[in-house]
Formats: structure tokens, C-alpha cells, sequence
């Protein structure tokens, strides 16, 4: 819930605002001095000063030493982002990089990896994608022989993908089982999802209706078996970039960082913030401490869900950074990337 913000004169409102700005873009507190020599302003050091302040003391500003500048509280970061930030749509050059990512070839996967590190690239971020599981549609199912009691199943899907396990075979598998197995798998995998094929080939066994063997219908299952085994724990959550979140002007953010990365570790949790933001009709941020997971890193989150032509939400894209990365910037670019990852999850 977003906490009320007092009201602010137009010279208070300037110079808050020229404050965030200069603080994220610096990355260090602001002095008076230094927006004093900005042009536009028009103030003594001394008058701002006192409006700096004024703002400091409403909770929207605070001094880390006593003789430094300010920098925005989250509290006044949250003010910035919700009623004063002006969005800045990515630049040609940018959209460029993020279509060529989505483009890549092979899986659809290795495309959301693409997409995910171009994005982190441009926001100098560490890039998010939560996609729901996906089970290819199937080419190929096929079985090669290891020599003595071993196979190895070899499944290929239609969007390229490639899976393989290696298999200890039944006792008492006839010359030509292999060959026999993996004609019955393809006649029954094309097209359908592995998911599909083991409910449908388990039903046709049930029901005898499979011209197998006893030790190739032992096959046949041990093989669907195998490639179904790890489905439940496949991974949802992509994340590419955690070395754009060390910042070596800020030797003193290191702890910080170090516990940042180890909570991108805990990618159950991530997951979770990032489904947080399945029903938002934009951008979700979260800063700092509004979310107990980063609270304690100090970083901030911005989230979009991924929606189909129909209105489907069929993932969450996102970027995790320390507070004062270029909201207007990132935003729009969260934004743009959930558009192209729309069209390639469609």
C-alpha cells in the first residue's frame, strides 16, 4: 500500500526532484552546492539547504553523514517513481537488442535466456523471467544401444530440443527390441506432448492393445518413465546478469551484494515475488524494504506480466537492482521486453 506523502511546494517538489535524479544517476548523496550550479534553479546554496531540510525531515530525504549531501529515502523514492518520474521509451538501438534475443534460434527456452540477458545487459541489472512449464510438442522418441545392459533414451522435440537419459535395460530383451520400442514411441509421439504420450501409451498397455512383448512393453514404459521423472522440477525461473550486480564505484555496497546473491539463490522465494505480479495491469516495483525478501540488500524490483493477445498471463519479466538504478529508464524497457516475450510464448 502506498503511504501518504505530504504535500510540497513547487520549489520543494524541484528540488526533490533534482535531488533523486542526481542521486541515481551518481549513485552519491547530493549537495547544495552542487544544485545550486544547476541551471534552472535559481537558488542560493543557503535556501536550498532549508528546503533540503524541510524534506528531510517529511522522511523523503536523509544525510548519510552529517557533513554529506542527501539521497531519497525509499519513502521518497516511492514518491518519485509513482508521481514525478517521466518515463523514457527505449531507444531504437535497444528494442533491437531485445528482438534479436527473443530471436534466437533453437529452444524456446534458450530464446527466453536471450531475451532475459539482453535485457540485464541494457539495465545493467540482473534480469528475471518466470515462465510457466512447458512441455514441447514431440518429433522423435528413440532408444540407442550402450552395449551391455544400458540405452540410451533419446527424446527431440518439435521446437528442437534435445533430452537424453541413459536407461538400464529389462531383462530378457530380444534382438530388434530397441528398434521394435522406439518405432512404437514415435508412431505415438509426434505431435503430442510427453505428458499426452504417457497417459495415452499406459492406457493402450492397459488395455492390451500394444503389439509388445513383455520385455520391450517394459521398454516402452521405463522409457516414458525416465524423461518424465524431473518434469515437476524443471526450472521456471530465469535469471542471467547477477555480475551486473556488483558495482565497483561501491566498494561498500559488497555485503550488501553478497547477501543479494545469495538470495537469488533461493529461487523458490524469487519466484514467488515475481508470481506476485501475475494480476498487475503494469509494472509492479518494489523497493527496498517493501519487500521482505531483498529488505535487507537494499535492491528494488520491477516486474511486468507477460499477457497473450488474449489476455493471458503467460509469464512474469523482471529486473532486481539496487534502489537507485534508473527507474524511468528500466521500466519502460521491463515493459517492452514483456511485449516481445509475449509473442514468443503465444
Amino acid at each position: 500500500m502506498t503511504p501518504p506523502f505530504p504535500e510540497l511546494s513547487d520549489r520543494a517538489r524541484d528540488i526533490f526532484r533534482l535531488v533523486v535524479q542526481s542521486y541515481l544517476d551518481s549513485g552519491t548523496p547530493v549537495g547544495s552546492k552542487t544544485l545550486a550550479g544547476l541551471p534552472g534553479l535559481n537558488l542560493s546554496p543557503a535556501s536550498i539547504r532549508g528546503v533540503m531540510q524541510d524534506l528531510e525531515e517529511a522522511g523523503l530525504l536523509a544525510a548519510p553523514h552529517t557533513s554529506a549531501g542527501r539521497m531519497p529515502t525509499e519513502t521518497g523514492l516511492r514518491l518519485f517513481v509513482d508521481g514525478m518520474m517521466h518515463a523514457v521509451a527505449p531507444s531504437e538501438q535497444e528494442r533491437a537488442a531485445i528482438h534479436a534475443g527473443a530471436s534466437a534460434r533453437g529452444p524456446v527456452e534458450e530464446a527466453i535466456a536471450a531475451t532475459t540477458a539482453a535485457l540485464s545487459g541494457l539495465s545493467a541489472c540482473a534480469g528475471l523471467v518466470l515462465v510457466p512449464k512447458r512441455e514441447p510438442r514431440l518429433r522423435q522418441f528413440s532408444f540407442v544401444g550402450l552395449g551391455g545392459d544400458r540405452a540410451l533414451a533419446v527424446l527431440v522435440g518439435e521446437d528442437g530440443s534435445v533430452e537424453n537419459r541413459v536407461i538400464d535395460l529389462p531383462p530378457g530383451l530380444a534382438p530388434g527390441a530397441l528398434e521394435a520400442a522406439a518405432n512404437f514411441l514415435s508412431a505415438h509421439t509426434v505431435g503430442q506432448t510427453l505428458s499426452d504420450v504417457r497417459r495415452r501409451i499406459a492406457g493402450e498397455i492397459a488395455a492390451e492393445r500394444a503389439a509388445l512383448d513383455d520385455a520391450t512393453r517394459a521398454l516402452v514404459e521405463r522409457g516414458i518413465a525416465v524423461m518424465s521423472e524431473d518434469g515437476d522440477r524443471r526450472p521456471v525461473l530465469i535469471v542471467r546478469g547477477q555480475a551486473n550486480l556488483i558495482d565497483p564505484r561501491a566498494a561498500a555496497d559488497l555485503e550488501r551484494v553478497r547477501g543479494l546473491l545469495d538470495e537469488l539463490e533461493g529461487k523458490e522465494e524469487i519466484a514467488r515475488l515475481l508470481d506476485s505480479a501475475r494480476e498487475g495491469a503494469a509494472a509492479r516495483i518494489f523497493i527496498g524494504s517493501e519487500n521482505k525478501l531483498f529488505a535487507l540488500s537494499g535492491s528494488s524490483v520491477i516486474a511486468q506480466p507477460v499477457r497473450a493477445l488474449d489476455g493471458q498471463v503467460v509469464g512474469v519479466v523482471g529486473v532486481i537492482g539496487p534502489t537507485r538504478l534508473n527507474y524511468a529508464r528500466v521500466v519502460p524497457m521491463v515493459d517492452f521486453t514483456a511485449a516481445t516475450l509475449a509473442r514468443l510464448l503465444a
